[in-house]
């Protein structure tokens, strides 16, 4: 062994020993081995941060771009409500939420599909009568699975793609790891539905209290075209009652009525009183069409208000520079305030604080423990201890908490569905797929030009583009990616190959191909899996040119290892999620977790060697 070779192992085994300490985030422990190779002339100086210009680096945050707009366009959640069964016990309901969840993280970051589906697993678990644990484990291996299964599925492939490429065969395609795996990924989901899901310890706990808010009141109009038009009213509550919401009030011709008959049928311009779970609005107005009636430009209703104005209020108006522009524009966002008790908002309406000609915010819906109202939410009187669903800028809206004495609260999984951009949010990232799929533009570089489409079509606000991107994921990968190069620079990589074949495998192609496959699952359990692959790839590539054969076999196996973390909380992102909600222990998963990678050795060894033969 020689000097650079000892000062990478001690590296490597540092940083290994950091990521399973957990004391400091991932990002700074990889940081830290890329300055340490640069300081010990492991990595020269000019090419310390060339990882952070990696295709591979640029394809993750670029995809995490576009499937933040996937989820607050609401385009999700109408692929949601399309494929969930609405009346299923609870074994078809697993399945199809596994299985909807392995389906988005193909194409999308499975992060993000694990958070947008965990509102829905928790009202499938309540609707079952399941501890929650029972439905959020089984969706969260499943967006596991399914990110095995593409490209851009799990970063682990882009990197696995990445390694190829500098060897000089040229990166994967986008499907390449479809056939072994949406194999495993089929019977992983299988195997949860059939059986796993019974395994799951029960955790009768509070831990879903945490998504436990009260409910709101709000306004939804009957838009010109909405699903709800033409039906009764008995129907229209069939269809709430999926999402645990209900009708408590209707307005027709400005006329209030309180406890509508059943079989009137609904029309255009319509007002429903809807209660509604916050996480469920967006499901609410998807599922019928309906319009927020407080989400419009303050213009609709700017004359009602003024008339409430006093002369002074104006004057003040008048000093500040006059209206604000309209918080309908694409740097909205969605706060939830709570009204203090020396707030100034007791026991004024929101048309007499002029919240929209002088704030340029909208009020829909009040959240109210004490009783329920169903006067018009802009004539509703606000009580102390009222939370309040506001749609503006954030600087407006921050400067409306401040005049009246309220707090904001922490942000939570609410969003409002936009049909038009939703359809041009899949448009987009469906044809990226297929520009990438077919070669016609690197991965890179379709999903950079998706990204694109997205900022000037506004699909995602450009003061939240940022905010979208996992920034400590860039940054563990900009920075291993050096450090996973010196590996190879030294013959520290080519050092492991030798001792893997030769004291474990005994020079059997097959058996190294299985042994890589083993310690990547088992690494990926306790380490960030983006390292794992960054790490395994230089031996897996090391080993197929001491053996002779042919390095995808090898490469797929830590891809495959990479993506299947199951026995731990700590392994993988989407694990760790689901810890509080679920009410799990540490010692919970290896239940269904064990079983889980048994399963993917047992199916995906003998079709790499089918589909990638040695």
């Amino acid at each position: 062994m020689t000097q650079d070779q000892g000062l990478i192992f001690a590296i490597l085994a540092a940083t290994v020993a950091l990521f399973l300490w957990g004391r400091w985030r991932h990002d700074i422990v990889a940081l830290g081995a890329l300055l340490a190779c640069v300081i010990t002339g492991l990595v020269p100086d000019q090419q310390a941060f060339v990882g952070f210009g990696h295709p591979a680096v640029i394809t993750v945050a670029c995809v995490l771009v576009l499937s933040f707009g996937l989820q607050s366009t609401g385009a999700v959640d109408a692929l949601a409500q399309r494929l969930l069964p609405a009346n299923a016990g609870p074994m078809l309901s697993i399945a199809a939420l596994t299985g909807l969840g392995a389906l988005l993280s193909a194409f999308m970051n499975n992060v993000g599909a694990l958070a947008l589906l965990m509102p829905i697993a928790l009202r499938i678990a309540l609707k079952q009568g399941l501890p929650p644990g029972r439905a959020l484990m089984p969706l969260a291996f499943g967006t596991i699975l399914g990110g095995m299964t593409t490209l851009i599925g799990t970063p682990p492939n882009l990197i696995v793609s990445s390694f190829r490429a500098q060897s000089g065969a040229g990166p994967f395609a986008m499907f390449d790891f479809s056939p072994v795996g949406v194999a495993v990924a089929l019977t992983g989901v299988l195997f949860i539905a059939l059986l796993g899901w019974r395994l799951v310890p029960r955790r009768e706990v509070a831990g879903a209290a945490s998504f436990d808010t009260g409910t709101y009141i709000t306004e939804a109009r009957v838009a010109e075209g909405a699903k709800a038009a033409g039906k009764s009213l008995r129907e229209v509550e069939q269809l709430l009652e999926e999402a645990d919401a209900q009708v408590v009030g209707m307005v027709r011709n400005k006329l209030r009525l309180s406890a509508p008959n059943p079989r009137r049928i609904l029309q255009v311009d319509d007002v429903l009183m809807i209660e509604a779970e916050p996480e469920a609005l967006g499901d609410v107005l998807g599922k019928l069409g309906l319009q927020l009636e407080a989400a419009k430009s303050p213009k609709d209703d700017k004359h009602a208000e003024e008339q409430a104005d006093t002369q002074d209020d104006a004057r003040k108006d008048k000093a500040k520079g006059g209206d604000k522009k309209d918080s309908s524009g694409d740097d909205s966002v969605l706060q939830e305030l709570l009204v203090r008790p020396d707030s100034q908002l007791i026991g004024l309406s929101a048309s007499g604080t002029r919240l929209r000609s002088r704030y340029s915010i909208n009020l829909l819906a009040i959240s109210r423990q004490s009783h329920r109202s169903i006067k018009r939410l802009r004539s509703t009187l606000i009580e102390r201890g009222d939370v309040l669903l506001m749609q503006g800028v954030p600087g407006d809206i921050a400067e409306f908490a401040a005049d009246y004495a309220c707090v904001p609260l922490a942000d939570r999984a609410i969003s409002i569905p936009n049909p038009g951009q939703a359809g041009l949010a899949a448009g987009v990232m469906a044809l990226a797929v297929l520009l990438a799929a077919f070669g016609v533009l690197s991965a890179a570089v379709a999903f950079a030009a998706g990204v694109l489409v997205f900022m000037v079509a506004r699909v995602v606000p450009l003061r939240l583009l940022y905010q979208a991107i996992d920034w400590p994921v860039i940054v563990l990968l900009g920075a291993l990616i050096p450090v996973a190069g010196a590996m190879s620079a030294t013959g520290a990589a080519d050092l492991l190959a030798r001792l893997l074949m030769e004291h474990l495998a005994q020079g059997n192609p097959v058996l190294v191909l299985t042994l890589l496959l083993v310690v990547t699952m088992t690494l990926s359990d306790f380490m960030n899996n983006a390292a794992t692959a960054a790490v395994m790839c230089q031996i897996a590539l090391s080993a197929a040119s001491q053996l002779g054969v042919n390095p995808d076999s090898l490469l797929m196996a830590v891809a495959i290892g990479a993506s299947c973390s199951f026995l731990t909380p700590i392994g993988h992102q989407n694990n760790t999620l689901i810890l509080s909600p679920g009410g799990f222990r540490f010692g919970d998963y290896w239940r269904l977790g064990l079983p889980m990678e048994i399963i993917v050795v047992v199916v995906s060894v003998p079709l790499l060697l089918l589909v990638w033969p040695l």
